[in-house]
C-alpha cells in the first residue's frame, strides 16, 4: 500500500506544478507521477528534507522541485516545437 500512496502523492504533487505554472506535463497521469518523482528528487537535492512529508516525500521542496522540473522541461519542449 506504500507504493501505491507514493504514486498517488507523487502525481498529485507533479499535477500541482503543472497547474500553479499553467502548464501541462506531458504523458498526462504518468508524466505527473514522473514529474513528482523526479521533481521530490531534484527538491530533496535543491532544499533538503523538511516540512509536511506524506508517502515519503517532503511535500514543499518535492513541489518546489516539480515546478522546476515542469518549467525547464516546458521551456525544451516548447523550443523543439518552434524548430519543427
Amino acid at each position: 500500500m506504500g507504493f501505491i500512496w507514493s504514486l498517488i502523492i507523487g502525481g498529485v504533487i507533479g499535477w500541482l506544478a503543472g497547474l500553479i505554472l499553467g502548464r501541462d506535463v506531458p504523458g498526462g497521469i504518468i508524466g505527473n507521477i514522473i514529474a513528482g518523482f523526479i521533481g521530490a528528487w531534484l527538491g530533496s537535492l535543491l532544499l533538503g528534507g523538511w516540512g509536511p512529508a506524506a508517502g515519503g516525500f517532503y511535500i514543499i521542496p518535492a513541489l518546489i522541485g516539480a515546478i522546476v522540473l515542469v518549467f525547464i522541461v516546458s521551456l525544451i519542449l516548447g523550443k523543439a516545437r518552434h524548430k519543427a
